[in-house]
């Protein structure tokens, strides 16, 4: 009976073990399905991602690989916005450049919203004279944007050779041009001012200073007849007279004596300044100053 007991214990645990495993087995079964059903969707989503990642590569070089072919095939007046910025930016580092270089010769300038400000110093024999400024806007193509050169200086004529070409050049021919011009307006200013008492009238000239007709004499308190000059300047860029012509007004004109002093005085004001001219005339009376004839 007791050997029934036992059997019967043992059967009902053994039984109560294989029910225990059958449920161990069937929670793993459940648990299972989910984590391989993350490790797919995480898998889904690494492919979608690298194909996406695949595609925004080829779009990167079909828009390089366009950039360049319209660049290869662009019309030599056709730029992309690319290159234009950095031509500009080129233009304001050359600039920068020309001014550094010259600022020790009457040219220097400051950096402005719009581009750069010049401003060109002019001076005569060392003296510091009028000074001249130009508002350069710095975009393509460049323009002057204000500027207080006299209307008489050709602006539009060297701005239109030079300025979209050759900035360097540009400031260079627009300072020989006011540099002669304060040369020859300092020379006619020095005449009126120092040696009033050697003309015989009122000194005529024009804007531009390239013309100048005056009458005048070689001893102010004496008695010889006037000498009518008239000086032109054919080169805007000199300071030196390109045609004179001297005429005397005595009633012996026409002799040798005469003839001579006024060939000596036209070589004169080919050569030397006005002031230093008249300077000679200061020093010496009626007589020449020949040492100043080259």
């Amino acid at each position: 009976m007791e050997w029934a007991n036992d059997k019967s214990k043992g059967g009902v645990l053994a039984h109560l073990e294989r029910l225990e495993t059958q449920m161990s087995r069937s929670c793993k079964n459940l648990e299972d399905p989910p984590r391989e059903t993350a490790e797919s969707d995480l898998g889904t989503k690494i492919h979608k991602l690298r194909c996406l990642r695949d595609k925004l590569r080829a779009e990167v070089k079909q828009r390089q690989a366009r950039i360049k072919a319209s660049t290869a095939n662009a019309e030599p007046d056709q730029t992309l916005e690319i290159s234009e910025q950095e031509a500009v930016g080129g233009k304001e580092e050359n600039m920068k450049a020309i001014l550094q270089a010259y600022r020790f010769t009457g040219l220097s300038g400051k950096r402005t919203s719009r581009g750069v400000c010049v401003c060109i110093s002019t001076a005569f024999e060392g003296n510091l004279l009028d000074s001249y400024f130009v508002d350069l806007v710095i975009q393509k193509p460049l323009r002057i944007h204000h500027h207080s050169v006299p209307v008489f200086i050709p602006l539009e004529e060297i701005s239109a050779k030079y300025l979209q070409t050759n900035i360097q050049h540009f400031l260079f021919c627009l300072c020989e041009y006011l540099n002669a011009y304060a040369g020859r307006k300092y020379q006619a200013d020095q005449l009126q001012r120092d040696f009033a008492a050697f003309l015989a009238g009122p000194l005529q000239r024009n804007s531009l200073c390239n013309l100048l007709s005056f009458t005048y004499k070689v001893e102010p308190q004496g008695r010889s007849f006037p000498f009518c000059a008239r000086l032109l300047y054919k080169d805007l860029t000199t300071t030196l007279p390109t045609d004179v012509t001297i005429t005397y007004q005595g009633t012996d004109a026409s002799s040798t004596s005469w003839e001579e002093q006024r060939a000596s005085h036209e070589n004169l004001f080919f050569t030397k300044p006005l002031h230093q001219v008249f300077t000679s005339f200061a020093r010496n009376g009626e007589r020449l100053d020949m040492s100043l004839v080259s």
